[in-house]
């Protein structure tokens, strides 16, 4: 019998959602005689909530890449399974993931977390890089504000002296603007000017720009920027500072639900994919810090910070 993770997370008095998660991997010992059989006939195991593809040290064709993740879908579709986590490894399958995407499947990728913890990694740079909060200014991109967003800023609000709001949508970000005077006392500068907005901006937060939208402002040579939804590639010639588009995290304690190879995941992942995210941001954000988690470490163009 094959056993699959059911995750129940309380919403509210009357209300119960049943998540179902596998897990998805490469074998533990890719040149065994048995696992090589499998590679051959593209044999897909079950075990526990895993899913063990049949591959090994190469890169996957696109034939198997495309048999393997149909195989996939057959076994996920049987379970009622829209939701899993990938191995680094897969991770790095192309057009494996391409595939799976194309079947609608939500793949935990970390940057749901990334979001939430936005506070944890500027934190991280400060420190790291020996800043004062009080004296660099702090550009926010931004042009879907997410819940999880606004009450970032807000807390950014109390720590940081300069910060600047950068965004297409000038109109309903100004409400946002009056708001946080009325409320918190407290003046943001909300704007959209492509050659002044970025131009003095030692840390940018870019939440939902594109690459082919930062490109096209004056960006602060010497700028660390941090990406959270979107991995962007700064083009800018002149640009000499430092472009973030991933991160991992640590943290005190892990549900291992029935798979003992966490090794073969990022944690970032594992931790997301156990996640409520649709409980209040407060409830969230008392979860990380009663799990310790932290920052670990961030990475620019496979440089680790």
């Amino acid at each position: 019998m094959t056993y699959f993770k059911i995750t129940f997370i309380y919403l509210n008095k009357s209300v119960w959602e049943v998540i179902f998660l596998y897990y998805i991997q490469e074998a533990d010992k890719p040149s065994s005689i048995l696992n090589k059989l499998f590679n051959i006939f593209n044999i897909v195991k079950l075990q526990d909530n895993r899913i063990i593809l049949p591959i090994g040290k190469k890169k996957m064709s696109d034939k198997k890449a495309e048999k393997l993740a149909k195989k996939v879908n057959h076994i996920l579709t049987k379970m009622h399974c829209r939701k899993i986590v990938l191995s680094k490894k897969l991770k790095k399958e192309e057009q494996f993931v391409n595939e799976l995407y194309s079947y609608n499947y939500n793949i935990v990728d970390g940057k749901w977390l990334f979001e939430l913890l936005s506070e944890k990694v500027l934190d991280y740079i400060v420190n790291k890089k020996k800043l004062e909060k009080q004296e660099i200014q702090l550009s926010i991109l931004v042009n879907d504000l997410s819940e999880v967003m606004l009450q970032t800023i807000k807390k950014l609000l109390q720590q940081y002296k300069k910060i600047n709001i950068v965004t297409n949508h000038i109109t309903k970000f100004k409400k946002v603007e009056d708001k946080m005077l009325e409320e918190q006392g407290i003046m943001i500068v909300v704007n959209n000017n492509k050659r002044r907005s970025l131009a003095k901006s030692q840390l940018i937060l870019n939440v939902d720009f594109p690459s082919e939208l930062i490109n096209n402002y004056n960006i602060y040579e010497e700028a660390i920027i941090v990406n959270i939804r979107n991995n962007v590639k700064i083009k800018r010639k002149r640009f000499n500072g430092i472009n973030i588009n991933n991160y991992e995290i640590k943290f005190e304690k892990m549900e291992q639900d029935n798979y003992n190879e966490i090794e073969k995941f990022s944690k970032k992942d594992l931790y997301e994919a156990q996640i409520n995210q649709k409980q209040p941001f407060e409830n969230m954000i008392r979860q990380i810090q009663k799990d310790k988690v932290e920052i670990e470490e961030l990475i620019a163009n496979n440089i680790k910070i």
